[in-house]
């Protein structure tokens, strides 16, 4: 099959499941079932539509990401960026190249402190304790937990159904921050596609370098030179949204706002 053809049957898949979580499911078991030359092919010519603003693409974008942001696909993740490279697939390239940190400079080596905050109880609370309070729709005990540092207790609170998108950026905006609670937000379909949490994520200098460059490629322009401006973004990071800025093609003010607001 030839990469176009493979490209559009990927796209009217995706497009015909109606679930961004089935979506995602359906893609994952797409980068995991062909083979790694034919599979980077397709995703090139998906991803240079989407670079283009073709709609529907980028409407598939948005669930590949999420996709590649999966751990069970991080080996083939890893074949298709070494591949990418040798190939000169310069669209996909860029969707999962993993930016490069800086020697000097950027976010600590050490984490931050991973001792359980003070509930105010006699003790302190286990884990298994802190993720059943997670699920709870208590807003008091939920303002609480939005500064718990372990991982596992902000993606029980990443479902709860009286978390708001405030509460998100509160969590994904907090320095220093574990990368493994960012990640945990970047990997929430829920979430990660809220303009205000995405850039959350990207501008923060504790998220991890893999996890950041997908989300790049999902950006508006208006966006990526809001990213580019930051100093506490990796010059790889910025490197990126710059040449993501330079595929856009140019847009009405209107229309930026539009795809903004698609992708939300």
């Amino acid at each position: 099959m030839e990469p176009r053809d493979r490209a559009d049957a990927i796209l009217r898949t995706t497009r015909a499941l109606a679930d961004p979580g089935l979506r995602v499911a359906y893609l994952e078991s797409v980068l995991l079932g062909l083979d790694v030359e034919p599979l980077a092919r397709a995703l090139e010519v998906l991803c240079a539509r989407a670079e283009q603003a073709e709609e529907a693409a980028r409407e598939v974008l948005i669930a590949l990401v999420d996709a590649v942001h999966s751990p069970s696909v991080k080996d083939i993740v890893q074949l298709l960026r070494e591949e990418a490279a040798g190939q000169s697939l310069l669209s996909l390239e860029r969707l999962i190249r993993q930016p490069v940190l800086p020697l000097r400079g950027g976010p600590p080596s050490e984490p931050p402190e991973d001792r359980p905050r003070d509930y105010g109880g006699a003790r302190p609370l286990t884990l298994g304790e802190r993720k059943s309070m997670a699920r709870r729709p208590d807003r008091s005990v939920m303002e609480r937990l939005l500064n718990d540092p372990h991982p596992d207790v902000i993606r029980s609170l990443l479902r709860n159904a009286r978390l708001t998108e405030d509460d998100v950026v509160r969590i994904a905006s907090r320095r220093p921050n574990r990368p493994e609670v960012l990640a945990e937000i970047a990997r929430s379909t829920r979430w990660i596609h809220r303009a205000r949490i995405r850039l959350s994520i990207i501008l923060n200098p504790w998220t991890p370098a893999d996890i950041a460059g997908p989300i790049t490629g999902l950006l508006v322009r208006q966006e990526l030179r809001l990213v580019m401006e930051s100093t506490q973004v990796t010059p790889s990071v910025r490197a990126l949204c710059l040449e993501h800025l330079e595929r856009r093609p140019p847009v009405l003010v209107d229309e930026e706002a539009a795809g903004s607001e698609r992708l939300q």
